[in-house]
């Protein structure tokens, strides 16, 4: 049997014991994660009671379908396994499996995906049509309508398409440095460094808040590609003293303003508000380009369409596809020696997880010794 981490119910977490994953087609892996990370989204069903609430916004209409097409009827509803960010060894290969032996080191993505299909050949990763079949994602540490996968804080797990699926860590790079590698750290990578690639010297805004890490780890990667400006907008002092640690300006705001005034060629809206992505989108410069990485669940949120339309201002709203981006964000993070772990506000022992990941801190990473 193995422990696998589980939400209960509201600040509930706890281990539940289930039967050693086993390898079920010729493809599959079975690795060990040591490091893993806790999703600036998680934070939401442990923190806040909102199943019963978001069942009920469904039922009239004021949630929008799709949350429960990826959480289920009643969302967050425990216990579900929860995890989708970690750093693995294999421990065991299907037969067809030829990149992989037992002992590598490997980041495991959030979302399954095969490789072949078209989806996949397109760099979207987590629309993968093999691995979703008729479900709106194919994910761990979403619970049942999301599929069967589990988990990812566990002591074995189960990664199908693994040749395709696990992405080896380059010798030599700290699992601690790239703990987010699985999501918030390549979600923040495609909020800036393409755009940054395609426009160098670029002014950036990143308005922090909900998704707390991921808005961190934006500023940082803005300032180390090149950014002429990047400021960082919070509530929140120690984020702010974080983002500074990473070369960002920080600027403090409060509820009612969301973000500095001015405009800028990039802005990440990071702060998971209908607030928050409209003074994003009325900071985007003209021709400017707004990536959201947050949760807007709503079915009204209020997006300023016209002035989007006066200022010909595109917004980039969608999840994250790790595995297209990660031997990109590995390599270069090795490269360069980027500090993602200074966004790290709690590292605890993976033995420690029930509790660990019920605090109230931006970002959790969890850990145990490696096998080899």
């Amino acid at each position: 049997m193995i422990r696998e981490l589980n939400l209960i119910a509201v600040g509930r977490l706890d281990w539940i014991e289930r039967d050693d994953p086993v390898l079920q087609t010729a493809d599959d892996a079975i690795v060990r994660p040591f490091v893993a990370g806790r999703c600036d989204g998680d934070v939401l069903p442990i923190h806040k009671r909102v199943s019963r609430a978001m069942q009920a916004g469904l039922k009239v209409g004021l949630i929008d379908p799709a949350v429960g097409h990826i959480c289920g009827r009643v969302p967050f509803h425990g216990p579900f396994a929860i995890g989708h960010e970690a750093i693995a060894e294999v421990v065991g290969v299907g037969p067809g499996v030829e990149r992989l032996k037992a002992g590598d080191r490997v980041v495991v993505p959030w979302s399954v995906s095969c490789g072949h299909c078209n989806a996949c050949g397109r760099g979207l990763t987590s629309k993968c049509s093999t691995a979703r079949g008729d479900r709106t994602l194919a994910a761990y540490g979403f619970g049942p309508a999301s599929g069967s996968f589990g988990g990812m804080v566990t002591d074995l797990l189960r990664v199908p398409f693994a040749d395709h699926m696990l992405v080896p860590l380059p010798d030599g790079l700290d699992p601690l440095r790239v703990a987010a590698a699985s999501d918030n750290l390549s979600d923040a990578w495609r909020t800036v460094v393409p755009q940054l690639r395609a426009r160098p010297g670029a002014t950036v805004l990143v308005v922090g808040g909900g998704a707390q890490s991921i808005g961190l780890y934006a500023a940082g990667l803005a300032v180390a590609h090149g950014a002429s400006v990047v400021d960082y907008a919070d509530s929140s002092s120690r984020r702010l003293a974080i983002a500074e640690s990473l070369g960002a300006t920080g600027c403090e705001r409060s509820r009612r303003s969301v973000a500095p005034r001015g405009t800028y060629d990039i802005v990440v809206e990071a702060s998971s508000s209908t607030a928050g992505i409209r003074h994003a989108l009325r900071s985007t410069a003209p021709g400017g380009v707004c990536t959201a990485v947050g949760y807007y669940v709503a079915t009204n949120t209020g997006i300023p369409l016209m002035h989007m339309y006066a200022n010909d201002i595109t917004l980039h709203l969608g999840v994250s596809h790790p595995r297209a981006v990660l031997p990109d964000v590995l390599a270069w993070v090795d490269e360069h020696h980027f500090p993602a772990e200074s966004v790290t506000t709690l590292l605890a022992d993976w033995d420690d997880a029930p509790s660990a990941y019920a605090e109230r801190t931006t970002k959790l990473v969890l850990h145990r010794p490696p096998l080899g």
